[in-house]
Formats: C-alpha cells, structure tokens, sequence
C-alpha cells in the first residue's frame, strides 16, 4: 500500500530539515512525497529543492504564485498517487513508527486513521500531549470536531476523498476541518492512541500570528456552515440555522454543556 505523505510549503525552509529527517526515518519504506511550494521566497524553494533533489521518492512542485492553503492541498492530493494520504506540515514531524501503525490498521470500511499529538516547543522538544485527541463516534450528523478530537496525524484513502467535494480551495485556514468533516460523511474514522506527530510551536505559525485569528475565526464558520447545509441541518439546537450569526460558537456552546455531554454518554 503506497503512503503519500504530502506537504503544502511556504516560507518555511527553516524548520524543514526536521520534517524531511523524520521521513526519512519512517520504518515503512512504500511510500511517497508530495511537496507544493505556494509562492515561496526564492531562498526557501532554493533550500528545500536542494536537500530533497537526489531523493528518488520526492516530487517537488510550485505554483506560480500565492494560492493559500485550501488550493495548495487539495492540488498535492490531486498530485498524489498513494492509496492513503496524510499531510505533514513542514515545520512539524513523524515519529518513525507513524506510517507504519497508520497502514497496519486500515480496514476496507475506514477512510481515515488519526493518532495523538504532541505539542512541542519551537525545538520539537518539551511537549506534552494534545487532550482533545480521542476515537469518536462514527455517523454522528452533529460531529462537527469543535473541541479538536481530530487532528494530527491524520490519514485518509485518496479513494474516499474523490467521493467528496473536496478542500474548499478559496480557504486560507480551516482547511484541515474542511477534510475532516467531509471525509467523515463518507465513512468511519478510527484513532490511534499513540503520539505519531510531533506538532512546532512557534511565533511564526498560523495559530500564534494575532493578525491571521480573525481570517481563521470566519473561515471555520464558513466550513461550519458548509457542513450544515450538506448534512441539510435546517434547526439546531432548537434554533432555525440562518439565525445562528456564528455557528462555531454556538456549536461549542451548546455542546459543552454538563446536560448534554450526560445525554450523550447515556446514548453511547
């Protein structure tokens, strides 16, 4: 089974040299890698061209100008010819164990394998593990992964992403939640309870940059209600959808309340 480990790069030469030595650790040797510049700095597309340009399993591509993450990654899947994909950010890292443990568990009705994550400072060292990460529920119309239940290291069957819409390519941000929730209604997601993905924190990333929140904040409502008029939710919680101004808030409002997490243990 070919693993097409795929990565979207801007700017970000710095820290790459993690990411690629990590790769090139991976116990699993059938695999492939995907890289799209978007219209980085000619120093940085110089830098990472150069480390990967004898590596018979790297494709490098660029496009010619600025595109943003949702078009950057929905074209490395479409550049992609692995039965399963998974996004390794270019400042971030493996474990050597990660594709391994991912393909092992594949069965023929999962489209996605996600692990746990851990949370690390800018020399990928002192993390602690992500909370959030946990196996949820399959075929639930009111999963809209909220609290982060899943996230890195997450894997999906190419095949499974082609039965969907795919990435929303005008998404700046939220894209991975744009993946996420689509692939989730086409079949069941499974979860590793083991840390395969070492995630950088940095000043340099999207989630520290106080500028970029408002963009990440409007582009999450935009998946939100994308998913809702796909699932064809018309009322939720009691309240007609077109009223609801900023569904990410009321979503998690209302599903982290102590009455309705009781109901829904009760129902599991």
């Amino acid at each position: 089974m070919l693993f097409s480990i795929l990565i979207a790069h801007y700017n970000n030469s710095v820290y790459f040299t993690d990411a690629y030595k990590s790769i090139l650790a991976q116990t699993y040797p059938n695999y492939e890698v995907i890289i799209l510049d978007d219209g980085s700095r000619e120093e940085d597309f110089l830098k990472i061209s150069q480390l990967v340009q004898h590596d018979e399993k790297v494709k490098i591509y660029r496009n010619t100008e600025n595109k943003g993450a949702g078009y950057t990654k929905r074209k490395c899947i479409e550049l992609a010819t692995g039965d399963i994909c998974g996004f390794l950010d270019p400042d971030d890292a493996l474990m050597p164990e990660a594709l391994a443990e991912i393909v092992s568990l594949y069965t023929p009705d999962t489209v996605a394998i996600y692990s746990q994550i851990k949370i690390c400072d800018e020399a990928l060292k002192n993390g602690k593990t992500f909370p959030n990460s946990k196996q949820i529920k399959n075929g639930d119309p009111l999963f809209f992964n909220i609290s982060f239940e899943v996230a890195h290291f997450f894997s999906f069957r190419r095949s499974a992403y082609f039965k969907t819409a795919g990435i929303n390519p005008n998404l700046s941000s939220s894209e991975d939640q744009d993946l996420y929730l689509k692939l989730y209604e086409v079949g069941n997601f499974k979860f590793i309870k083991k840390i395969l993905y070492l995630y950088r924190s940095h000043n340099g990333g999207l989630s520290q940059d106080e500028t970029k929140k408002k963009t990440l904040h409007e582009n999450w409502n935009t998946v939100i209600r994308d998913t809702l008029k796909r699932r064809k939710i018309n009322e939720l919680y009691g309240k007609n959808v077109s009223e609801i101004k900023n569904p990410t808030a009321y979503i998690y409002e209302k599903q982290n309340t102590i009455w309705y997490k009781i109901r829904k243990k009760l129902k599991q």
